[in-house]
């Protein structure tokens, strides 16, 4: 590949340090994402995906950083591979040109796979403990961001017909937290899973 080594790195809030992951790769540029892998939803990685060109090499730690699902890790594999862009996973020592053998597609859907197992098992474990900790009273849930009287006075202004983006700046909380008191309709807040 003649173009540059573009590095890709996913870090979660629980992970702060996105330094580790491409220690000592030789990368002309680097984009960070500090998100959730769950989809492919992320600001960064579509940066990335538009400034890749035909002859570039993708640099990722590993395969799970770049999707926790196997679909998605396919997907943006094939895609990037079509387009002329190799795709190189620095711990399976894995990269992808498009011109992949069937073992390398095999390892490709075993190890994304595997990304996607493990995810699964996070949320069933937290699930689980969230569950104990109900049953102990020891969790109770996250605080609601606005009191009964703040929630009333939302539900009069967006009655009023005040714009939900003013809404949610005002009121220091997120669109989607606005929408969700409003689809609740009360002041009990909005409805958590």
């Amino acid at each position: 590949m003649a173009g540059p080594r573009v590095g890709y790195i996913r870090v979660s809030s629980l992970d702060p340090n996105p330094d580790r992951q491409l220690d000592e790769v030789m990368v002309d540029r680097v984009f960070v994402d500090k998100a959730s892998g769950k989809d492919v939803h992320r600001p960064r990685l579509d940066q990335l995906l538009a400034f890749l060109r035909e002859g570039d090499t993708l640099v990722v730690h590993s395969m799970d950083r770049l999707a926790r699902n196997l679909d998605d890790l396919r997907g943006l594999v094939q895609t990037l591979t079509r387009r002329g862009v190799a795709v190189e996973f620095v711990t399976e020592r894995l990269t992808f040109t498009g011109d992949d053998t069937p073992m390398a597609t095999l390892l490709l859907s075993v190890m994304g796979a595997m990304a996607e197992f493990e995810r699964a098992l996070i949320r069933e474990r937290q699930r689980e403990g969230i569950a104990l900790a109900k049953r102990r009273g020891a969790y109770r849930g996250r605080k609601k961001s606005l009191n009964a009287d703040q929630v009333r006075e939302l539900l009069r202004r967006a009655q009023a017909g005040e714009a939900k983006t003013r809404l949610a700046h005002a009121f220091g909380i997120s669109r989607e937290t606005v929408y969700q008191y409003l689809r609740a309709g009360t002041t009990a807040g909005p409805v958590r899973d």
